[in-house]
C-alpha cells in the first residue's frame, strides 16, 4: 500500500466540492503533527433529489467497503480510490439517502425511521479509513462502522497472502474514532473464519474480541462482522450469546436476519448505474429469500435440512472469503470482499 502518495485534496484535485453537504458528522482526533487535515474535495450534486424511498425491505441496504486509498496492486479488489469513493457518496446524497453506521441503522429501523438510510461498513480496520474515508463522510454528514480485528490493531493484513501489506488502525486511532462518534465493531480476534470452530473457540473469538475492544473504546461494542463473510448457525448463536446486538455477513441465506445481515460489495468499478443495479438486486434477493423462508416454514423437515445445508456452505463455500462482484453477484471467493 502507498497511502503517502497523496492526500484527499491532491488525489481529488480538479474535482469541485459540493456546496450542499455540511460537515455535521463526527470528527476524528487531531493528527499527530497537530496540523489540520486538508478538506476533502467532493463532486457537486448535479440536481436536487427527485427520488421517493421504497417501502422498507426485509433486510436493510448495507454497503461493504474495505480500503479507501491509492493502490496500484489490488489482487483481491478490496480498494476503492478516494476519488471513486467521493463519487459514490455523492451519488447517495443526490438520491436523498444518508449513510450511517449499522448501529444507527438498526435503531432507526426499530423505530420505523430508516427509509432514507443506508448502512456503510468498512471491514478489517485499515488505517486509511481515518485518512481518506472519514473526511469525505464528514463533509456529507454521513457516519459509518469500522470493524476492527482486536488482536491486530497497529499491525497489518497478514491474512491476505497475495495482497499488499496494508496498515491497520492503531489502538490510539480506534480510541479517537470511537470518542468522535464513529461506531467500532468486532471483526474477531485474529481474522479467523468462524464456521467449523469448536464451541469454546467460537465463544473466545466473539466474547474476548468484544471485551478487548470495549476496553479500547471505553464503551459498549454491539456489532460483529464475520471474517471472510463466513457464517453458519453455530457462529450466529455464538455472536448472539456474546451479547452483540447484530452481526454482518455478506450473502442472503436461510440465516439472513439480525445476526446475519446481508451486505452489498462495493468496488472501484462501481459508478452510479452499477450502484443503482445493486440496490435493485438487493431488493430482489430479499424477496426471494423471504419466499424461500415461507415455503420452508410450511415444511419443517425441509427447513431443518436447508439450515443444515447452509451451515455446510458456511464451513466451505464462504469460508475462503466472500463477496467479490462477478457477473452473478457477491461470491464467496478468496479474491473478493468480505475479507
Amino acid at each position: 500500500m502507498d497511502i503517502e502518495r497523496g492526500s484527499v485534496r491532491s488525489v481529488l484535485s480538479g474535482v469541485r466540492r459540493s456546496g450542499t453537504p455540511t460537515a455535521a458528522g463526527p470528527r476524528t482526533g487531531v493528527p499527530r503533527d497537530g496540523a489540520r487535515r486538508p478538506e476533502a474535495l467532493l463532486p457537486r450534486s448535479r440536481r436536487p433529489a427527485a427520488w421517493a424511498p421504497a417501502p422498507q425491505s426485509t433486510s436493510p441496504w448495507i454497503l461493504m467497503y474495505h480500503s479507501v486509498a491509492v493502490e496500484e496492486d489490488d489482487p483481491y479488489q478490496l480498494t476503492v480510490s478516494p476519488e471513486r469513493f467521493a463519487e459514490q457518496i455523492a451519488w447517495l446524497h443526490r438520491r436523498g439517502q444518508r449513510g450511517v453506521s449499522v448501529r444507527e441503522l438498526m435503531r432507526a429501523r426499530a423505530g420505523g425511521r430508516a427509509d432514507n438510510l443506508v448502512g456503510l461498513t468498512f471491514d478489517d480496520g485499515y488505517a486509511d479509513f481515518g485518512r481518506f474515508a472519514v473526511p469525505i463522510l464528514q463533509a456529507y454528514g454521513f457516519t459509518a462502522t469500522a470493524y476492527v480485528v482486536a488482536d491486530l490493531l497497529g499491525r497489518a493484513n497478514d491474512w491476505d497472502v497475495k495482497g499488499p501489506r496494508k496498515k491497520l488502525l492503531t489502538v490510539q486511532e480506534v480510541t479517537e474514532l470511537a470518542a468522535a462518534g464513529w461506531e467500532i465493531g468486532s471483526h474477531g480476534l485474529g481474522h479467523q473464519a468462524l464456521p467449523g470452530l469448536p464451541a469454546e473457540v467460537l465463544a473466545t473469538q466473539t466474547r474476548e474480541s468484544r471485551r478487548a475492544l470495549e476496553e479500547v473504546v471505553g464503551g459498549p461494542v454491539t456489532g460483529f462482522c464475520y471474517p471472510y463473510g463466513a457464517v453458519d448457525l453455530p457462529a450466529t448463536l455464538a455472536v448472539r450469546d456474546a451479547g452483540y446486538d447484530y452481526a454482518c455477513a455478506i450473502a442472503h441465506s436461510p440465516l439472513t436476519g439480525r445476526y446475519a445481515l446481508p451486505r452489498c460489495y462495493v468496488g472501484d468499478r462501481d459508478g452510479a448505474w452499477r450502484l443503482r443495479a445493486k440496490r435493485g438486486r438487493h431488493r430482489l434477493r430479499d424477496t426471494v429469500t423471504e419466499l424461500r423462508r415461507s415455503r420452508l416454514a410450511a415444511r419443517p423437515g425441509r427447513r431443518r435440512r436447508a439450515v443444515e445445508g447452509d451451515e455446510r456452505q458456511g464451513s466451505t463455500g464462504t469460508r475462503a472469503g466472500g463477496g467479490a462482484e462477478r457477473s452473478g453477484g457477491e461470491r464467496a471467493t478468496r479474491r473478493g470482499a468480505g475479507r
